[in-house]
């Protein structure tokens, strides 16, 4: 081999390795494509024209147009061939059921539990909501010395303490004020403890910090801190919550802890993650960085 040629393929060799370092695996034009399909789901009006996707989208036209009749082929997309505008196409129906009939809630949060139990030491607990009653359906303790006897399957009335509140919080607000004007609530254990005016404040701050809290007033010197968790098509379907013995100045660290891993899991669930929380205060000013250190993955 030539001396120039060896040169040439030395620099080939730190082409290579110096590419791979740099390396990420996606591929643009699959990335294209799904962010064609998310366009079309976001739009409210379920349909828009080539030029307005593509605007969206950031891509050429001609590119836009392939993506778009190649889903087409496929029943991924449908065009409008008289207004000449595209909509969602019945195929991912079978792709939404075949997922929906195969998700499992708590196989799907029981990770982000453990995750949370371990880091914080207490038990962390996934809460389905059932009518007026919220059921455990995932359970994780820490390494705490002392234990808590809530079983699987154990159902909490929707008002009690922290997860209440959190529920509570960003239900829709019709929804709310049934539950508000009732007699028999639990938010701070006894009925006969209920102040209105504290419980609003109390929902208020929670959907600008996205968790509640209960520091010890239904079981004394146990504190508690709750987030909501959503699903399709954002809705709430339930709550985290973690409970222990910790002191109250963490109460806010684990709240944040909390929101994170809560956001988390509705977007496993399927909830629009770009919508949720963004208004929160975790989002704001210096507990961003709190919350990006402490994400659990």
């Amino acid at each position: 081999m030539r001396p120039h040629n060896l040169r040439h393929l030395v620099k080939e060799n730190k082409k290579s390795k110096n590419s791979k370092s740099s390396y990420h695996p996606v591929v643009p034009a699959v990335d294209q494509a799904c962010r064609v399909l998310l366009c079309l789901s976001k739009n409210s009006n379920h349909k828009m024209g080539l030029t307005e996707i593509c605007k969206e989208v950031a891509i050429h036209k001609s590119k836009g147009f392939s993506i778009l009749n190649t889903f087409s082929h496929f029943g991924l997309v449908e065009k409008d061939h008289q207004s000449k505008v595209y909509s969602l196409g019945p195929r991912l129906l079978t792709l939404s059921r075949h997922f929906l009939d195969h998700l499992r809630y708590p196989e799907v949060v029981s990770p982000f539990l453990q995750d949370l139990a371990t880091e914080t030491n207490g038990t962390a607990l996934f809460g389905l909501i059932d009518g007026e009653h919220v059921i455990v359906v995932g359970k994780n303790e820490g390494n705490q010395n002392i234990g808590f006897t809530v079983r699987l399957g154990h159902h909490f009335h929707i008002t009690l303490g922290a997860h209440g509140k959190s529920i509570m919080a960003f239900m829709p607000e019709a929804e709310r004020e049934k539950f508000l004007v009732k007699k028999r609530t639990f938010f701070y254990g006894d009925p006969s403890h209920l102040n209105g005016n504290r419980l609003r404040k109390e929902l208020a701050k929670c959907r600008e910090i996205g968790f509640a809290q209960d520091t010890g007033e239904i079981t004394p010197g146990v504190n508690v801190v709750s987030a909501p968790l959503f699903a399709q098509q954002d809705k709430l379907i339930g709550c985290l919550i973690l409970m222990g013995t910790f002191s109250k100045n963490k109460v806010h660290e684990y709240g944040l802890k909390v929101v994170t891993l809560a956001r988390q899991v509705s977007i496993k669930l399927g909830a629009e993650g770009e919508n949720l929380y963004q208004d929160k205060g975790m989002l704001a000013g210096k507990d961003r960085s709190l919350i990006h250190s402490s994400t659990i993955h």
